[in-house]
């Protein structure tokens, strides 16, 4: 294996952390913090230039004063969303590359933070509207009676684990592979409680000796990655895009959570902002939903800009985001998928990541509802239509 190649794609990483990680400690944001801003320019192009004066009278049809019309006008335009260095954002990459945000009348700024926590202090502290967090730090920040609401989604599965290949030689061997071995992993992130799963339901305890796996906790998840150079360490979990960059070093998948049944419609990163904005502001979340919503059409539409869109926010190689984005292996939705989170919960508290507590405050579906429901008055397709579905099943 060659230790300097894997050091030296860490090193062009910096700040790559786990979408599900619980990292308590407060760095020095400007040190790590990359500001990007979706503004009006000039020469952006009317929404209805080729269209027919008839496309404009309309309520809430394809043009942006007829929607604010029908929907209000939002309450806040200049907006703050905080994401981290993952492919798992790239609602917001996209909405903004693709002028998603300022159709709603809107003025974004993306930030990129390091760590959930660093992301729950920015709402808090009001230095931002939006943050996109793991599902796991999300529960648990709820649970400690934080002032933050879950409103939509961001990402679906897109986790797993990896393991040096002097122990397989092939992929996907399951948990069994791990018996025996050290595994680093990041506390309260969904990677680890994925993994705790699969461990419980094989029957396989967590501690030193042959037959048990011994979990090594670290602060992030470039952390755990990294600790594979360690002799020490045998396998590591990831996530996107950790996991195409270990496979391109010659490690070999566990497992992808997305191809194990009893993590099924695993979410992962959730759009989550104060409990009170989102009350405060209904028509500016509907409006940014709204973006994000445009942004998913698009994903599935043009991959190939998609990607170009990604790796602006994320520098990576474009073949790393092409697998991890379109490789099957994870969905980035804006589906707030409360079943599947309150799911997730009882999940963690029986894991015993946090106290049973009350997800019903913490947890806003009007927002999304409301704007999905009116980008589909405006015109409907098999994309939008499936997200429709999705939601009514998954509400």
């Amino acid at each position: 294996m060659n230790n300097k190649k894997i050091i030296a794609v860490l090193a062009a990483l910096p700040l790559l952390t786990g979408c599900g990680a619980f990292n308590n400690s407060e760095s020095d944001q400007s040190d790590s913090v990359a500001t990007y801003a979706q503004s009006p320019t000039d020469d952006t192009k009317d929404c209805c230039a080729d269209k027919d004066k008839d496309c404009c009278s309309e309520p809430a049809d394809c043009c942006g004063d007829s929607a604010e019309a029908a929907l209000g006008k939002p309450e806040k335009t200049d907006i703050n969303i905080g994401y981290l260095n993952s492919t798992a954002h790239l609602l917001a990459f996209v909405a903004a590359e693709e002028g998603y945000f300022k159709e709603e009348g809107l003025n974004v700024v993306l930030t990129q933070f390091s760590s959930a926590s660093e992301l729950v202090n920015g709402l808090e502290s009001d230095k931002l509207d939006v943050a996109f967090i793991g599902s796991v730090p999300t529960l648990t920040f709820a649970s400690q009676e934080h002032d933050i609401s879950i409103f939509g989604g961001a990402m679906t599965n897109g986790h797993g684990y990896v393991i040096k290949s002097e122990f397989t030689d092939k992929d996907e061997a399951g948990v069994e592979i791990l018996k025996g071995r050290n595994v680093a992993s990041v506390k309260n992130s969904v990677q680890d409680a994925e993994l705790q799963i699969l461990l419980r339901d094989a029957g396989i305890e967590i501690g030193e000796g042959e037959d048990k796996v011994n979990i090594v906790y670290f602060d992030s998840q470039k952390d755990a990655y990294a600790a594979l150079l360690n002799k020490n360490i045998d396998a590591a979990s990831a996530y996107s895009p950790y996991t195409s960059l270990a496979k391109s070093q010659g490690y070999k998948v566990v497992y992808y959570c997305a191809h194990e049944k009893a993590l099924e419609n695993q979410p992962c990163c959730r759009q989550v902002a104060k409990t009170a904005a989102l009350s405060s502001n209904p028509n500016t979340f509907t409006a940014l939903e709204r973006a994000f919503i445009k942004a998913y059409h698009f994903t599935q539409t043009d991959h190939e800009k998609t990607i170009k869109d990604v790796k602006k926010y994320i520098d990576i190689e474009e073949d790393f985001i092409d697998t991890e984005v379109y490789g099957g292996y994870s969905v980035s939705s804006p589906d707030p998928d409360k079943k599947g989170t309150a799911t997730l919960k009882e999940t963690i508290v029986e894991l015993g990541y946090t106290e049973d507590f009350d997800l019903e405050p913490h947890y806003n579906t009007d927002i999304y509802k409301k704007a999905l429901d009116s980008i589909i008055a405006e015109g409907s397709d098999d994309i939008y239509d499936s997200l429709k579905e999705h939601f009514d099943d998954y509400e």
